[in-house]
């Protein structure tokens, strides 16, 4: 893939090929790009201001799609707040299934606490979804809008020019725009592209995803262990053939993250009581496990010329917290705040609104910036602070755990990071 900078007076492609013009080009439709395309078409009816989108994505949702397969996600309270702003979650909450409670233990230690949703007067304090459900519904709501949607599609060129951004798909389509919004994950196509730097930080863990049966009702309890190999998290899930389901993430080495992938079920399941242990009852049946490698990655600076990167684009984290969709909603957010921003400026006409201007670029920079360097760092500390077993870190934070639970009004502020209220500070 190449680009090339040229000058606004530059001739696009050969005559003969018709170059569709858009106002925004989203690279990457799962969860961030297409609840991103959909909020501008919501924004666009609003203000009564046309906004062309076009959405570019390589898979329909399903078992293939990484962004929409069998993993399933924890939907923060205050991501759910966003979601019904935009109008999307009365269209997805028949998917979720209610986390009420959440027990926080380290193992082999005493620190734990639990925090409850009645404590904040509240029904819930996030929803589990499962991912490839959600995009199946994410999907038929594009396709009912009148969002450009090119899917299956892949980025073949992207060519940076003064005045817009020229991408070429795999079928030969070309596509103007004035804003690219790269939602295209880790792997980025258009971050390679435009030759951005991208660091890592490597935990030397991998987590093994998958859906397990277990022989009594989750009754909405998400869980979350602290063992010296890596978090052990336990979300609930609604029930498959009236057996009771919960989604597994396990943080683990590489080597034994290797064993447990190829060993048969019922050892895994051994592997996995004995880790967790008997408060969410017996593991009885496990579906299809996935690894995937566990890395701090971010771009440092998360805009380009006429483009803006947002979640797994711009960052992914560690899922010890699980905050990884709800920074990036909150990147996607941002973005609407200040295209909505620019529409509305009192100097501002239809003809006149350049939606990838380096004003808007560059709003948009300082706005995620405290939010994703805070989070980004206490997410890094919380994965080196809880897994391992120096007796300094283990006697502070599993005194720092009990006294969550001795003093609760030291939950509040936990709790509110926890529900997607407010960023890690």
């Amino acid at each position: 893939m190449t680009v090339e900078t040229q000058q606004a007076s530059t001739s696009t492609r050969a005559e003969d090929v018709k170059v569709k013009q858009v106002d925004i080009a989203i690279v990457g439709g799962a969860m961030a790009g297409a609840t991103l395309a959909l909020g501008l078409k919501k924004l666009a009816r609003e203000l009564n201001r046309p906004i062309k989108v076009a959405l570019i994505e390589a898979h329909k949702p399903g078992s293939e799609h990484p962004g929409f397969d069998a993993r399933s996600i924890a939907i923060a309270h205050g991501s759910i707040f966003e979601l019904k702003r935009l109008g999307l979650w009365s269209k997805l909450s028949h998917l979720g299934t209610a986390i009420e409670n959440i027990h926080v233990s380290d193992r082999g230690h005493f620190g734990m606490t639990e925090l409850n949703a009645d404590d904040f007067h509240i029904k819930y304090l996030g929803q589990v979804v499962e991912l490839e459900r959600v995009g199946q519904a994410l999907f038929k709501l594009l396709e009912a809008s009148d969002i450009e949607l090119h899917c299956p599609a892949k980025l073949a060129d992207i060519e940076a020019h003064a005045q817009y951004q020229l991408l070429t798909l795999d079928d030969g389509v070309q596509i103007q725009a004035g804003l690219v919004v790269a939602a295209d994950g880790v792997n980025s196509k258009v971050r390679q592209a435009f030759k951005q730097p991208l660091e890592q930080v490597d935990f030397n863990q991998v987590a093994i995803i998958a859906n397990v049966e277990t022989d009594k009702a989750h009754e909405n309890w998400a869980y979350e262990r602290f063992t010296q190999a890596g978090p052990l998290a336990v979300l609930p899930m609604s029930p498959l053939k009236g057996t009771s389901r919960v989604s597994l993430v396990w943080a683990l080495s590489p080597d034994e993250a290797e064993r447990l992938g190829s060993v048969s079920n019922d050892e895994f399941l051994r592997d996995l009581q004995g880790a967790f242990g008997s408060r969410a009852g017996q593991f009885i049946g496990v579906g299809e496990r996935f690894s995937y490698p566990l890395l701090l990655s971010h771009m440092p600076r998360p805009i380009y010329h006429r483009t803006v990167f947002i979640g797994n684009a711009a960052q992914t984290l560690h899922p010890i917290a699980g905050q990884g969709f709800n920074l990036g909603l909150r990147d996607l957010v941002g973005l609407l705040d200040v295209v909505k921003q620019a529409l509305l400026d009192e100097n501002a006409t239809e003809a006149s609104v350049d939606l990838g201007s380096t004003q808007l670029t560059h709003s948009y920079l300082k706005r995620r910036e405290q939010d994703r360097d805070a989070t980004m760092t206490n997410i890094e500390c919380l994965v080196r602070g809880f897994s391992n077993d120096h007796w300094p870190l283990v006697a502070g934070r599993s005194l720092g755990l009990r006294l969550l639970s001795w003093i609760p009004p030291l939950k509040a502020p936990v709790a509110r990071v926890a529900m997607g209220w407010k960023p890690f500070s």
